[in-house]
C-alpha cells in the first residue's frame, strides 16, 4: 500500500509514550495517522494527524475509529477486540492480527498457547479465583513460593506478584488468575521479532534486562546482552518459534528466562513496540518503530544490526512524590557524551510511573553501563 504523502491514514489505538515515537517514523515519510487514547493530554496527541479521545476498551468506540482507516494497530494490548475482528472482517487490515490479540491479553491463554506449541515455558496452573488458591494451599496441592498473574489487565509489573507467605496471598486482587513455578533463572532475557505480511521476518539482538527488585520494571536494558554465542542463538531460536507459532505481523518481544546455556524459557510476549527495545533509536541501524511500521505495510524490513552498544535507562516517577512532574539535573546528564533522554510528555508524576528514558550509547557496553549508573544517581524525576 502507499502511504506516502497521501490520504491513506494509518490508524494507533493508544497514545501514550509507545505511540508517540511510533510517530517519529510516520512524521518522517509524511504518514497520515489517526490516534485513539483515553486522555485528552496523552504525549501522541501532538504528534498525530488527528487524535480522538475515547475508550480503548468500548466496542462502538473502537469500531466508528477503525472504520475510517485504511491500516489499524496498536500501541497497547488493552483493546477491544471484539470491534477489531468486526474491522477485519470488513476488510480493514488490524496488525497484529486479532485472533492474536486476543490469546496474548489473557495470560491464561498465552500460556496454553505456549503449551499446545511446544514453546518452552515454566508451568503453571489456572484458577477460577483466590479462593480456588487458597484451597490449593491448604490442600497441600499447592506451596510457596510461586508467582500469581492476573489473568487479565496487567502491564508494567501490576497483575504480578511472588507470594511466599499466606499473608502475601490475602492481599491478591479477586479474579481469574494464573499461578507460575518460580523459576530460578540466571538472566531476563529480551528478543524482539518482527514479521510483515509477505513472511518475511528478522529479529534484534538479545538484550539483557535488570530489574527494580520492588516495582518490578525494568531499570536497566543492556544491549548486547551479557551471555554466550550458544545461548544467544538459543534465545534467538526459541522467539523465532514462538513468533512463527503466533503468525503475528508487526513486532513481537519475547520475554524470556535463561536458565542455561542449552535452556531458555518464554516468560511473556507483546505485540507490540517494547521497552526492551527502546535502545534501538539510537544504537540499531533500523529502530523498533521504523521497523513495526516497515511490517504493518508491508515494507521491506530493515537491518537490525546495532552501531554500537547501548544501555536504557528508564525514567519513573520516585517514591513518594505525586503532582507536576520535574525533571531534577536533566541539565547535569546532558553535559554527558553519548547521553540521548527521552521524556514522554506526562505532565503529572506518580511513585513508580514511566515518565521517560534515558539511552547511553558507546563502543563499550562496560563503560555505557557505568555512565547508565552515573545517570541513575544524578538524575531523578519528581514533584515540584
Amino acid at each position: 500500500m502507499d502511504f506516502f504523502s497521501t490520504t491513506k491514514t494509518l490508524g494507533i489505538l493508544g497514545g501514550g509514550q509507545l505511540g508517540k515515537m511510533l510517530l517519529y517514523s510516520t512524521r518522517k515519510w509524511d504518514i497520515k495517522t489517526k490516534v485513539l487514547d483515553p486522555s485528552v493530554d496523552a504525549p501522541a496527541r501532538l504528534a498525530a494527524n488527528e487524535f480522538v479521545k475515547g475508550d480503548l476498551t468500548d466496542f462502538q468506540t473502537v469500531y466508528d475509529f477503525g472504520k475510517d482507516v485504511d491500516i489499524l494497530t496498536i500501541e497497547i494490548e488493552k483493546v477491544n477486540v471484539q470491534a477489531l475482528e468486526k474491522l477485519e472482517q470488513e476488510g480493514v487490515a488490524v496488525y497484529p492480527q486479532p485472533h492474536v490479540l486476543k490469546t496474548i491479553q489473557n495470560k491464561c491463554l498465552q500460556k496454553k498457547f505456549y503449551r499446545e506449541n511446544n514453546i518452552p515455558t515454566a508451568s503453571f496452573d489456572e484458577f477460577d479465583s483466590i479462593n480456588d488458591v487458597k484451597n490449593a494451599v491448604l490442600k497441600g496441592n499447592l506451596s510457596f513460593p510461586f508467582v500469581w498473574k492476573s489473568a487479565e489487565m496487567g502491564y508494567d509489573g501490576y497483575g504480578v506478584s511472588i507470594v511466599r507467605s499466606n499473608k502475601e496471598l490475602e492481599e491478591l486482587k479477586p479474579g481469574p488468575c494464573l499461578i507460575e513455578e518460580m523459576i530460578n533463572f540466571k538472566k531476563e532475557l529480551s528478543v524482539i521479532v518482527c514479521r510483515r505480511p509477505q513472511g518475511e521476518t528478522v529479529n534484534y539482538p538479545v538484550v539483557e534486562s535488570e530489574f527494580h527488585p520492588n516495582a518490578n520494571q525494568v531499570e536497566y536494558v543492556l544491549c548486547p546482552a551479557r551471555i554466550s554465542i550458544k545461548a544467544a542463538k538459543k534465545a534467538v531460536e526459541v522467539a523465532l518459534k514462538t513468533a512463527e507459532a503466533y503468525g503475528q505481523i508487526g513486532l513481537l518481544a519475547v520475554e524470556l528466562f535463561l536458565i542455561s546455556e542449552d535452556e531458555i524459557l518464554v516468560n511473556e510476549v507483546a505485540p507490540r513496540p517494547h521497552n526492551s527495545g527502546h535502545f534501538s533509536i539510537e544504537a540499531s541501524f533500523t529502530c523498533q518503530f521504523e521497523q513495526h511500521l516497515r511490517a504493518v505495510l508491508d515494507l521491506p524490513l530493515g537491518k537490525t544490526d546495532s552501531k554500537t552498544a547501548g544501555v536504557m535507562v528508564n525514567l519513573v516517577g520516585a517514591d513518594g512524590h505525586n503532582g507536576p512532574v520535574h525533571y531534577k539535573n536533566i541539565d547535569q546528564i546532558l553535559a554527558i557524551d553519548g547521553v540521548i533522554p527521552h521524556i514522554y510528555g506526562k505532565k503529572e508524576t506518580r511513585p513508580f510511573r514511566k515518565m521517560g528514558h534515558v539511552t547511553i550509547i558507546h563502543p563499550e557496553l562496560s563503560i555505557a553501563m557505568k555512565i547508565a549508573a552515573q545517570v541513575k544517581d544524578i538524575l531523578s524525576v519528581i514533584a515540584k
